[in-house]
């Protein structure tokens, strides 16, 4: 995703600028970067994006530790905070949240895990639905381009691994992040999503938000014959 593509998923209120929002948007793409880093994805001098790092810094969106990358002073890497995290569209509504606490109160947890796979067969429908056809390519993008419209960060790149015609399916913001940190089932229900949406590949986790890292990445590789 360009970085200005990135810049139109952020929402930021309060003191803002285009070049505050898409560094933002990086640092919730990338993890973490450095004030040079920044500067050259967004076209602005390093004095410049330090400014804004500090601004941002001051306003509790992100923080930073230094890192020894050779000789000379150690980089400051930059990172968001949990404020800068919340910045982006969130999807997790109070009610949802409720439903499921009171579901997993009632509810064996069998039954539970039932329910959410039935609701990740219900939605894969839907989205295979309006994927329909063509190259695993068209399909994923597809795919991205609607995730994107229910508040996901979300892209996709050729497998980088001996995969030829594979794809990365990468998510960067979750729309259901606040559930999925007191329900982990959540993740299996989307990885079964992910699974059911593409019946014509093997659909595997590579990256899980909840484990470690920054985002959410799953490897579709085509099924042979």
């Amino acid at each position: 995703m360009s970085a200005t593509a990135l810049r139109a998923k952020t929402q930021v209120g309060g003191a803002s600028s285009p070049t505050r929002d898409a560094a933002l948007a990086l640092l919730l793409r990338h993890g973490e970067c450095t004030a040079s880093d920044l500067a050259s994805q967004l076209g602005v001098s390093v004095q410049v994006m330090r400014r804004h790092l500090r601004s941002l810094e001051d306003d509790g969106l992100v923080e930073s530790s230094p890192s020894a990358e050779g000789p000379g002073r150690p980089s400051n890497h930059w990172r968001l905070t949990s404020k800068g995290q919340s910045r982006f569209p969130d999807g997790s509504e109070h009610f949802a949240l409720g439903l499921m606490e009171s579901l997993a109160g009632a509810l064996p947890a069998e039954a539970v895990h039932q329910l959410l796979e039935q609701q990740a067969r219900e939605k894969a429908t839907d989205y295979l639905r309006q994927i329909g056809d063509g190259s695993l390519h068209e399909r994923v993008q597809r795919l991205v381009e609607l995730r994107r419209a229910e508040g996901y960060v979300a892209e996709c790149e050729p497998d980088s691994s001996q995969n030829p015609g594979g794809w990365v399916l990468s998510e960067y913001h979750c729309s259901v992040m606040r559930i999925a940190e007191q329900f982990p089932c959540v993740c299996d229900q989307e990885l079964q999503l992910i699974r059911h949406t593409f019946p014509d590949c093997t659909v595997e986790r590579v990256h899980w938000r909840l484990e470690k890292g920054h985002s959410c990445g799953f490897r579709l590789i085509p099924t042979q014959g």
